[in-house]
C-alpha cells in the first residue's frame, strides 16, 4: 500500500491524490518541454551554432515526444503506470543533465532531441489520459483539466527562475536545477502512485460497479499499432488528428519555442519575454481546467472552434504590436487562456469514440499529430526567421490554420446535429 494511502480519509478519494502526484510529475516534465524557448538565444551566444541548428535538435525532441505517445500507452498497458513513470522520470533526469556536456550539433540532438523526447513523450498527456481514465468513473472532463493545466503551472514555476539563473550563472546551471528537480519527483511518485484502484481495495472515482480487469497484456508495439488500425477507419480520429497537428503548430512548436527570440527582436530583456510566457502560464492554468469543467458539459466540437479561432487571431495579432505593456498583456489573455486548453474536449472526444480500453493509445496516436506540427513550427520558423529575418510569416500562417480547423469542427458539430456524424455519446 503506498504510503500516503493512510492519509486518505472518506471524503477524499485517493483518486486525487493520484492525480496530484502525477500532476507533479507532469509539472516537471512540461518545465522541461519549455527549456529551449529560454535556452535558445544563450545557447547560440555560448556554442556558437546558429538558430536553424538548435531548432532542428529541438524540433527532434518535439517530434519523439509526440510519436512516443502511443507506445507508452500501450507500455503502461503491459508493465504499469508506475513502473513506466518512474523510468520514465529518471531517464528524464539523466538526460536533461546530460545536456550540460554537449560540445557538438550532434550530441545536442542526442542529448536534447532523442533522450528527452522520449522522456517527456512518456510523462505527458497521455499519461493523464491513462491515469484519468484508469483512476476517474466521473468529472474525467475535470480531471484531465487539471492535469493538463500542469504545462501551464509548469511554465509558470521554471520559466522565470530559469531566465535568472541564466542570467546569473549561465545556462549549464539552470539545466542541471531543472535535472534535480526531475529527480526529486522519483521518490513521491515511488510512495503515492499505485497501480489502480483495486490495490487498495477501492472503485474508480464516481464509479458503482466493479472495476474492469487489466488488460493489454500483449506485446506494446502490436498493441499500439492494432489499436491505431482500427482508429483511423474513423473520421472523428482524422478530425481530432488534424486539429491536434494544427495544435502543436501553434503551441509549444511556435510560443514556446520562439516566443522570447521574438521579443528579443524586439528589444524586450530575457527575463521580461519569459515573465510573459509564465504570465500566458497563469491564464492557462485556469483557462485549461475551466475548460476540462466546460467539457463535461458542452459539445466539445463546438469548443474546440471557439479556442482555436481565437487562438488564431491572437497569433496574428502579435506580429503587428508594437510589443508594449498594455498589448503584450492582451495577447498573454487571449492566447493563455486557451493554450492548452484544447485537450480535455479532445480526450473526452475520444472517449467517447472510442471507449475506455483503446483511447488512451489512440490519444496518443493523436498527440503525435500534435507534436509534428509543434516539430514542423520549431523548425520551421526558425528557418524562417533565419532566412526572412523576421518571425511575421511563421505566426500568420499558424494563426490562419487555428482559423481554418476552427471552421471545420464547427462543421463538424453542425453535421452532428444533423445525424450524419453519430459518436457513441454526445459529446
Amino acid at each position: 500500500m503506498p504510503f500516503l494511502a493512510r492519509f486518505a480519509g472518506r471524503r477524499l478519494h485517493y483518486a486525487w491524490i493520484v492525480a496530484a502526484a502525477v500532476f507533479l510529475a507532469l509539472l516537471t516534465a512540461a518545465g522541461v518541454r519549455s527549456m529551449p524557448g529560454v535556452l535558445l538565444v544563450p545557447l547560440m551566444n555560448d556554442l556558437g551554432w546558429d538558430r536553424a541548428t538548435i531548432s532542428f535538435a529541438v524540433s527532434v525532441g518535439i517530434a519523439l515526444y509526440g510519436l512516443t505517445g502511443p507506445f507508452a500507452a500501450a507500455i503502461m498497458q503491459r508493465f504499469g503506470i508506475r513502473r513506466t513513470l518512474l523510468a520514465a522520470l529518471a531517464l528524464l533526469a539523466a538526460a536533461v543533465a546530460s545536456t550540460t556536456l554537449v560540445t557538438a550539433p550532434w550530441q545536442m540532438v542526442l542529448t536534447w532531441g532523442v533522450l528527452t523526447g522520449l522522456g517527456t513523450g512518456t510523462v505527458g498527456l497521455v499519461m493523464g489520459a491513462t491515469v484519468v481514465n484508469r483512476w476517474f468513473a466521473t468529472r474525467r472532463g475535470l480531471a484531465m483539466g487539471i492535469l493538463t493545466a500542469s504545462t501551464a503551472t509548469g511554465q509558470l514555476v521554471f520559466l522565470p527562475l530559469l531566465a535568472s539563473v541564466i542570467e546569473a550563472a549561465g545556462w549549464r546551471t539552470a539545466t542541471l536545477i531543472v535535472a534535480g528537480v526531475t529527480a526529486a519527483v522519483v521518490p513521491l511518485v515511488f510512495l503515492a502512485v499505485p497501480e489502480r484502484p483495486a490495490d487498495l481495495a477501492l472503485r474508480p472515482y464516481g464509479a458503482t460497479g466493479a472495476e474492469p480487469p487489466a488488460t493489454g497484456q500483449g506485446n506494446p508495439l502490436a498493441t499500439a499499432f492494432a489499436v491505431l488500425g482500427r482508429g483511423v477507419r474513423s473520421p472523428v480520429f482524422w478530425l481530432l488528428w488534424s486539429s491536434f497537428f494544427i495544435c502543436g503548430l501553434s503551441t509549444n512548436g511556435l510560443v514556446g519555442t520562439h516566443l522570447i527570440s521574438l521579443c528579443l527582436d524586439h528589444g524586450l530583456p530575457e527575463v521580461r519575454a519569459a515573465g510573459l510566457l509564465a504570465a500566458m502560464g497563469i491564464f492557462d492554468l485556469f483557462g485549461t481546467t475551466f475548460s476540462g469543467w466546460l467539457s463535461d458539459r458542452y459539445d466539445n466540437r463546438v469548443l474546440l472552434a471557439w479556442y482555436y479561432g481565437l487562438r488564431g487571431i491572437s497569433l496574428v495579432f502579435l506580429p503587428y504590436t508594437d510589443f508594449s505593456l498594455v498589448e503584450l498583456s492582451i495577447f498573454a489573455v487571449f492566447y493563455g487562456l486557451d493554450w492548452i486548453a484544447t485537450v480535455p474536449p479532445t480526450v473526452r472526444l475520444a472517449t467517447a469514440e472510442f471507449g475506455d480500453r483503446d483511447a488512451p493509445i489512440l490519444f496518443g496516436w493523436i498527440s503525435a499529430g500534435h507534436q509534428m506540427g509543434a516539430a514542423t513550427a520549431a523548425f520551421g520558423a526558425g528557418l524562417l526567421r533565419s532566412e526572412l529575418d523576421s518571425y511575421l510569416l511563421a505566426f500568420v500562417i499558424a494563426g490562419t490554420a487555428c482559423i481554418l480547423i476552427a471552421l471545420v469542427l464547427l462543421g463538424a458539430a453542425y453535421n452532428r446535429q444533423k445525424g450524419r456524424l453519430q459518436p457513441s455519446e454526445s459529446m
